[in-house]
């Protein structure tokens, strides 16, 4: 048996049936040529049911003991397991679009994993226009965080569309033969003592934990103009309510480039970049409403601590607190802010090792777990949002020849924090995966657009031009690849005004419409893919 941590067993206490506490999304994917849709997944779904060993945490249930929850947990082998239970085959209603397909998401998403099982689904969805299906996966965040999700991803893929893999991807086998491919070493004596000495240094010498622990403190007492900590100056805003469990997803791409591109052109980072860019989208869904705080909105963004080729860690992962500067009109000073934010969180874990940052994080994180089941959650929010970047593969996948065309994630939302943006890297593009208490936000679907705007503002405050990033949709689709046909295309926007909805494009099968007060410099820039 192996004993939870105390983050992995917080996920489990914390849990109710308003705030689960699983993380997932779904995998899209295009067919092989000629092959039959039933056929295909059938196929997909009985390679997997031949697993005998199971790579945790597939075959892995939870073992509570005398004193319940608020004792030692453990993981125990289920010499019982059902694949039939966790492995299921749905079929959208025809025509199936992405708007039936975030509907299931978000159904499929609002409920609770059974604790008398290895706490993890996968559903087989076909149904989906252009020869698609999608493979949404939810697990228990006890078990898994999100790079761990993304090892588990490459390890069930190959970069081969050739490559026909007979080992089912939940085995051992499976696990195997990805490390065997990240050719990751052995540890030698030499590495065991080095863990050793870090281990013994972590409560041994406390030099790093008191420099962080006083810029901690220094932030509080307002020495520190750039570091952001959580519960400081949290604004009351509609994303800092209570939740209910059902849920409300969206999904959509954006070319890496793109985003890159801004940070680059405004001195910062790619991770600069995308926190402003949904800085500006929320900025924009809180003026809608009429909610615009005057204090800044302030979001959690996990770190990942994880080593390479640590594939049995459940959470392996840290936060900082960043500044998203959301009472700030300009884009460029917005950024400006952001990034100063940033820089000061990373400068806190500098000296620290990777288990002194784990044991900070845990530290500073404690408060909040006394709060929530207080029901003070809404009350002290120690952020107003997560917003969480993800690196995934950079090459092509393909799941025996069928196309990995995008990974959209599907994170947590809690009470007082009732939004959550999760992104993964993947291939040439950036999937968002955007998720919120829908009763809560129920216009949460319009981020997607917002988004698209503050990319816009920020490419034209920083002098980027389309061609300077990507080709226009137009000119994407009139010379369209295999790949791009199989994926829909985002909002486009015209210099003139649109009176009326634009015809779908020739060889994009989904509608698109121009915003009746588009912006004079907005242009056609974004390959995104779905949306509602």
């Amino acid at each position: 048996m192996k004993r939870l941590s105390l983050i992995d067993s917080a996920f489990l206490m914390l849990e109710s049936r308003e705030t689960p506490m699983h993380v997932g999304g779904f995998n899209l994917f295009t067919l092989p040529d000629g092959a039959n849709e039933q056929e295909f997944l059938h196929g997909l779904a009985d390679n997997m049911r031949t697993a005998d060993s199971f790579q945790s945490p597939f075959g892995d249930k939870l073992k509570v003991g005398r004193l319940g929850m608020l004792g030692p947990l453990y993981w125990e082998p289920d010499n019982s397991l059902d694949l039939e239970y966790h492995i299921r085959h749905s079929a959208l209603p025809k025509p199936g679009r992405f708007r039936e397909l975030f509907a299931l998401v978000s159904r499929l998403h609002g409920t609770l994993l059974d604790r008398n099982r290895p706490l993890w689904e996968m559903h087989l969805i076909e149904g989906l226009e252009n020869r698609q299906f999608a493979v949404y996966s939810k697990f228990h965040h006890a078990a898994i965080d999100g790079v761990r999700s993304i090892h588990l991803t490459q390890s069930m893929y190959s970069a081969d569309p050739r490559e026909r893999i007979h080992d089912s991807p939940l085995s051992m086998a499976a696990r195997d033969r990805y490390l065997a491919a990240l050719d990751v070493p052995p540890p030698t004596e030499t590495h065991l003592r080095n863990v050793a000495e870090m281990l013994k240094s972590t409560f041994d010498s406390g030099s790093n934990m008191l420099g962080a622990l006083r810029q901690y403190a220094g932030a509080w007492t307002g020495s520190s103009e750039s570091l952001t900590v959580p519960w400081r100056k949290v604004p009351a805003s509609t994303i800092n309510t209570k939740v209910d469990g059902a849920r409300r997803f969206v999904a959509q791409s954006w070319p890496f480039a793109r985003i890159r591109a801004v940070g680059k052109a405004l001195d910062g980072t790619f991770n600069d970049a995308v926190l402003a860019m949904c800085a500006g989208a929320l900025r924009t869904f809180l003026q809608n409403h009429g909610e615009l705080p005057r204090e800044s909105l302030k979001s959690m963004v996990p770190v990942s601590l994880r080593r390479p080729g640590d594939m049995d860690s459940s959470n392996a992962v840290g936060a900082i607190s960043a500044d998203l500067a959301t009472n700030v009109k300009d884009p460029i000073k917005r950024f400006r802010k952001i990034k100063a934010s940033m820089e000061a969180g990373k400068a806190m874990f500098q000296q620290m090792s990777p288990s002194e940052a784990a044991l900070f994080l845990q530290l500073i994180q404690l408060p909040g777990l006394a709060l929530v089941p207080l029901g003070l959650a809404t009350r002290f929010p120690p952020y107003s949002t997560v917003i969480s970047n993800v690196p995934g593969p950079r090459q092509p996948m393909y799941w025996n020849g069928a196309r990995l065309e995008g990974i959209y994630p599907a994170s947590i939302v809690t009470d007082g924090i009732a939004m959550n943006i999760t992104l993964v890297t993947y291939d040439t593009q950036v999937d968002f995966g955007v998720i919120g208490c829908r009763r809560s936000l129920p216009q949460i679907q319009r981020m997607i657009d917002y988004l698209e705007d503050s990319l816009v503002e920020l490419e034209d405050a920083a002098g980027i031009s389309s061609a300077g990033a990507v080709k226009s949709a137009s000119s994407s689709s009139a010379k369209a690849s295999p790949k791009a046909k199989a994926r829909p295309k985002a909002n486009t926007r015209s210099k003139a005004k649109a009176k009326a909805k634009t015809k779908p494009k020739p060889k994009a099968k989904t509608k698109t419409k121009t915003k009746a007060k588009a912006k004079p410099k907005a242009k056609a820039r974004s390959k995104a893919k779905p949306k509602r």
